[in-house]
């Protein structure tokens, strides 16, 4: 029981963190690696001054669900850790970790809309960027479709994780 305990949390710390690395950085959408879009700023890399210039991302009604589905996300899986440790410590003997299954699998299903949203209306979304043909998908976007199923299997785990003494 001890073992599965620590690899729950720690599945849950692990995705936590991926989670919100791939929130806050900024590499959604990459253009041959001197520009780079995120869900916050536009970057380009200037190579006199060998510095990043970034500017705001024009916001579009799909770049705000994106980015309030992410947020939302990181809050409803960083909720659902601390009522995790809340029932560890306060639960009785034989209850089941409802309440933080379900706060993490509303995390992964925010999480899930944010990149299905983001994956088919990039267009929409990078409309003042360059042309999309000479770009890809960065590890941010990637980063945030591993945390899907991570979110959604650390929460059904937590439905069937039995508290015993």
């Amino acid at each position: 029981m001890a073992s599965l305990l620590i690899f729950v949390t720690l599945l849950h710390l692990i995705t936590l963190a991926v989670l919100f690395i791939a929130t806050m950085e900024k590499s959604w959408w990459v253009w041959q690696g001197t520009e780079n879009s995120d869900l916050w700023y536009n970057c380009r890399f200037d190579n006199e001054t060998e510095a990043w210039f970034c500017a705001t991302s024009q916001e579009t009604e799909w770049l705000q669900a994106v980015q309030v589905l992410m947020v939302l996300s990181v809050v409803f899986s960083s909720i659902s850790f601390l009522i995790f440790l809340g029932q560890l410590f306060t639960m009785s003997k034989g209850g089941l970790f409802y309440l933080t299954g379900i706060c993490q699998a509303f995390a992964g299903l925010s999480t899930f809309t944010a990149v299905l949203i983001y994956t088919l209306h990039n267009k929409e979304i990078l409309q003042d960027s360059r042309e999309l043909s000479l770009g890809h998908f960065g590890y941010c976007f990637f980063l945030a479709w591993v945390c899907v199923p991570l979110l959604l299997c650390s929460g059904i785990m937590y439905i069937h994780l039995r508290k015993r003494e």
